[in-house]
């Protein structure tokens, strides 16, 4: 590669030609936007989360910022700003990595194998420590509450053939920018 650049370009035009919808925040490359499903055989399987991410000048030798816009329920990730606490991401992150590794192995790795001794949600952690069908359960219901398909599209009109009233563009509004329910 001959600069950073050039890599962070052809690392977004990977993503963006591989299977994930890829939506730009800004006209730069720098931001923008992922959708992302949970992985098969675990409690976050049947959620679509929008995971924003934000790409320093200095990538790939700094690591990109990552995190779910819409609220998930895991030990790792805080609830409101959903900053993500993982290693290989925050810590030893290697320009040898790219953003596709950053969705096929780190984020789903992240939601199969929770570790609760390094909590950013501590309810989420003491939930999967004390009882592990009942965390199994509320991650459920978060994903069925907060990271349903429509949750991460940018017009919900374009993306159901339901009929959406202004009550839902609140209620998702405010879902998706982490507000606490009143």
């Amino acid at each position: 590669m001959s600069s950073p650049s050039k890599r962070r370009e052809m690392d977004v035009m990977k993503l963006m030609m591989s299977d994930y919808k890829v939506e730009m925040v800004n006209d730069g490359m720098n931001e923008f936007n992922v959708e992302f499903h949970g992985p098969r055989d675990s409690p976050y399987q049947t959620g679509t989360w929008k995971v924003r991410v934000e790409l320093p000048e200095a990538y790939p030798y700094k690591s990109p910022s990552i995190g779910f816009v819409n609220r998930i329920f895991h030990p790792n990730v805080d609830e409101m700003s959903g900053s993500v606490c993982l290693d290989v991401i925050n810590q030893t992150w290697s320009p040898m990595f790219d953003l596709i590794n950053v969705f096929e192995v780190f984020l789903p790795q992240l939601l199969l194998y929770p570790n609760p001794t390094d909590p950013l949600n501590g309810e989420a952690a003491a939930l999967m420590m004390r009882d592990r069908d009942r965390y199994d359960q509320k991650v459920k219901e978060y994903c069925e509450r907060y990271a349903k398909s429509e949750d991460t599209a940018a017009h919900p009109e374009e993306s159901s053939d339901a009929e959406v009233t202004d009550e839902d563009y609140a209620s998702s509004d405010e879902e998706m920018a982490g507000h606490a329910d009143p």
